[in-house]
């Protein structure tokens, strides 16, 4: 269900924002509608990944030579 919604809601983004009958007129969604879409639907593919997003290591020195 939620990669439905998660395509559902890329379509609608992608689609025009407004259309017009006789004349076609076509208006776009805002340039920040559709980053704020795709910031949206990539945290929640991060969010499905497994760990914390955060790697540590450990490091040592080389040799004093």
């Amino acid at each position: 269900m939620s990669e439905n919604l998660d395509q559902t809601i890329k379509d609608n983004a992608e689609g025009p924002a407004r259309a017009s009958g006789d004349s076609g007129s076509i208006e776009q969604h805002p340039l920040t509608d559709q980053i704020a879409v795709d910031k949206y639907l990539e945290s929640k593919k991060a969010s499905r990944k497994k760990g914390l997003g955060v790697k540590f290591a450990k490091i040592s020195p080389g040799g004093t030579a």
